[in-house]
């Protein structure tokens, strides 16, 4: 027995498992992108992968000679940005030599397969459960419009956009689809469904117009999947199981989440040891973006992170006040909400550059209108092929609830003091003159937003003001139009950063930020310089106004920098 592979002497560096490594990517629960808001929450996430820590997993299991193979389980819920970036991990892993299974009970039971299809394909065997289905049947956008029901319930929405494709505010206004709304949602769909399609062509070998043949078979079953080539091998787990052990012999099966947390980097004596290495600082920006502190997501609707400017800017602040910190990504997966917010988190990332600190923002499944505001001062832009982004636009207004409250029998009066004290009370419609005003600042602030992208981006504010005008575009599709620079995940921007710190990745830590000790997080700030408060505190952030609840149920956008809902394919 080889004593390096007794549970306590494998943590340390150099330790080893005594058999070869099998690891497992469980994907059947879907995944999380950050880390729980509150214990409960915690708690009952304890099972559920972090996306990061697989991403990093894969990487290291590239460059590890213990590990023979790496099976992905599963795969649906995954966003196709999501899948994208576990995908060039999977490539990573094929290209060191290992072997790559992915195994499914079914890839869509009478739904949806195509996202979590394309993952699995990227490997080298894929299996499938007898009785399953490949559900390879396409992408689809819905585009909804609650102007009818609103005016049922006595609810009248006045909004403004700036301009044709800054149709969040169609939602609530528009009593049809229009024709920049369809063409751009066209478009949408057709990027994705080219990069998904091409996965599948690519790497089962097949060509463009057969795979387009089979979208339009789908859902296939399993032995149709298996004659058109896009399955291996038919067959439960357990005669997986089975040929994993033909293959690679007597091994070790371990989650990938698992086998990242005993690497021998994280062990206590290696921390200590590299204490002082220099690190690349992964600032989040997750979520809708708000003024104040946000708040972490939580449990049931309406409880979605939200990326608070005081909280990333102190992130960003702290990441430059630290000697250790070599350069920061700034990751943004987030569709936008208050134009405040996101122009202070611009000014920090300027401010940051300035002081001659590397910056690169990494987009993730969305980085739209405000979320696009943040990421635009970097110094190079990644964004996934699938990544929504853009949204170059503005848009605001309110609900008019008078009519509703009157059905309901509350009787409401405002008194105002001064002509525009209730303008944005949703009890009165806006008079002439304050439409006028709204209509006024939409201009000032869309002018504002196009000038600044169009210096952030170093082109002249005609050629970047037609690609704004509220457009969604997806990563590949921005990438042509100069929106951003390069296709690539949170890896290959960190690998960027360490380039223009003019530092080696294997020299330094990439750690979440802020970093602040278990112990001072119990702690209240002392200031808004504290480290603390680059924390985002807890809270479920519960509706506690009539107006908060509307915002709930309706889905009202988050600020008036927000994408045109939730785009993401899965």
């Amino acid at each position: 027995m080889d004593p390096r592979s007794l549970p306590l002497l494998r943590k340390l560096p150099g330790g080893a498992p005594a058999s070869p490594l099998v690891l497992e990517v469980d994907l059947t629960g879907g995944v999380l992108t950050e880390a729980p808001g509150d214990p409960l929450t915690a708690l009952r996430q304890r099972n559920t992968p972090n996306l990061d820590a697989l991403l990093g997993g894969l990487r290291e299991a590239a460059g590890d000679d213990a590990v023979v193979a790496v099976v992905l389980l599963g795969g649906e819920g995954l966003t196709a940005a999501q899948a994208d970036e576990l995908g060039a991990g999977v490539d990573a892993v094929r290209a060191a030599g290992k072997a790559t299974y992915a195994y499914a009970s079914t890839y869509g039971e009478l739904a949806a397969g195509t996202v979590p299809y394309a993952l699995a394909a990227r490997c080298e065997h894929v299996w499938l459960q007898p009785s399953g289905q490949i559900g390879l049947t396409g992408v689809s956008l819905g585009l909804t419009l609650v102007r009818g029901a609103l005016e049922k319930l006595g609810v009248e929405p006045q909004f403004g956009q700036r301009h044709e494709y800054k149709t969040a505010a169609d939602l609530f206004s528009a009593r049809e689809v229009s024709e920049p709304s369809r063409e751009m949602a066209q478009r949408l769909a057709a990027s994705v469904m080219e990069r998904l399609t091409g996965l599948v062509a690519t790497h089962r070998g097949l060509d463009a117009e057969t795979v387009t043949a089979l979208v339009d078979r789908a859902p296939l079953s399993a032995a149709e999947a298996l004659d058109a080539g896009l399955v291996d091998r038919l067959g439960f787990r357990d005669e997986l199981d089975a040929a994993l052990r033909d293959a690679h012999g007597e091994h070790e099966l371990r989650y990938l989440h698992r086998y990242v947390r005993g690497r021998p980097e994280r062990t206590p004596v290696e921390q200590l040891r590299r204490r002082g290495a220099r690190q690349i600082a992964v600032v989040p920006v997750h979520g809708a973006i708000v003024d104040g502190r946000g708040r972490p997501g939580g449990p049931g609707p309406g409880s979605g992170p939200r990326a608070g400017a005081d909280a990333v800017v102190r992130a960003l602040r702290s990441a430059g006040e630290s000697d250790r910190v070599a350069a920061v990504v700034l990751h943004v997966d987030s569709p936008g909400g208050s134009y405040i917010a996101s122009d202070a988190i611009r000014h920090a990332v300027l401010q940051l550059r300035a002081a001659g600190r590397p910056v690169v923002a990494s987009m993730g499944s969305v980085a739209a209108s405000g979320g696009y505001f943040a990421a635009m001062p970097t110094a190079r832009i990644f964004a996934l092929p699938t990544t929504i982004t853009g949204s170059i636009g503005v848009l605001a207004g309110k609900f008019v609830v008078g009519g509703l409250v009157e059905r309901l029998g509350i009787v409401r009066e405002l008194v105002d003091v001064g002509a525009n004290a209730s303008m944005f009370a949703p009890d009165t419609p806006f008079t002439d003159a304050q439409r006028a005003r709204l209509e006024a600042w939409l201009d000032e602030v869309y002018e504002d937003f196009t000038r600044k992208a169009a210096e952030d981006r170093g082109m002249p504010w005609d050629q970047l003001e037609p690609l704004a005008r509220g457009r969604v575009w997806t990563g590949a599709d921005a990438l042509e139009r100069g929106l951003v620079d390069e296709l690539g995940g949170r890896g290959a921007a960190i690998d960027h950063a360490c380039e223009l710190a003019g530092v080696r990745r294997a020299d330094v830590d990439v750690v979440g930020w802020p970093q602040v000790p278990f112990l001072e997080r119990l702690k209240p700030a002392e200031s808004s310089r504290s480290a603390v408060s680059a924390l985002v505190p807890g809270g479920l952030g519960l509706p506690t106004t009539p107006e908060d609840l509307l915002a709930l149920v309706a889905g009202t956008p988050a600020g008036v920098l927000s994408l045109p809902g939730d785009w993401r394919v899965r």
